[in-house]
């Protein structure tokens, strides 16, 4: 079993910048990819970016030019640094991590932009 746990939300100001940060811990398993998603209230969870074991980091298109994702060296932990944020990016954002046909999520961090 692998748990993850979220932190970092906060309330920011349009404009202004937020740093999330994902742990991983628990049973030693091979993690192949982490990632971050986010749901805001009456949406539908939808997925921000992801980045690999191998290197290979992808965003959502709204996600572009804004935020970045990284991962430390040789740990299971992820990064999200959002930049330029908006009232939009309002939500609770989650981590995920997947391990070959497993997937474990977070309990998710509220981040909140005041326009």
């Amino acid at each position: 079993q692998v748990q993850l746990v979220e932190s970092g939300g906060g309330l920011v100001q349009a404009g202004g910048s937020l740093s999330l940060s994902c742990a991983a811990s628990g049973s030693r398993v091979r993690i192949n990819s982490m990632a971050w998603y986010r749901q805001a209230p009456g949406k539908q969870r939808e997925w921000v970016a992801t980045s690999t074991s191998l290197g290979v980091q992808s965003y959502a298109d709204f996600a572009k030019g804004r935020f970045t994702i990284s991962k430390l060296s040789g740990e299971n932990t992820v990064f999200l640094q959002m930049s330029s944020v908006r009232p939009d990016d309002t939500a609770v954002y989650y981590c995920r991590a997947i391990s070959g046909s497993d997937s474990y999520w977070g309990r998710g961090t509220q981040v909140t932009v005041s326009s």
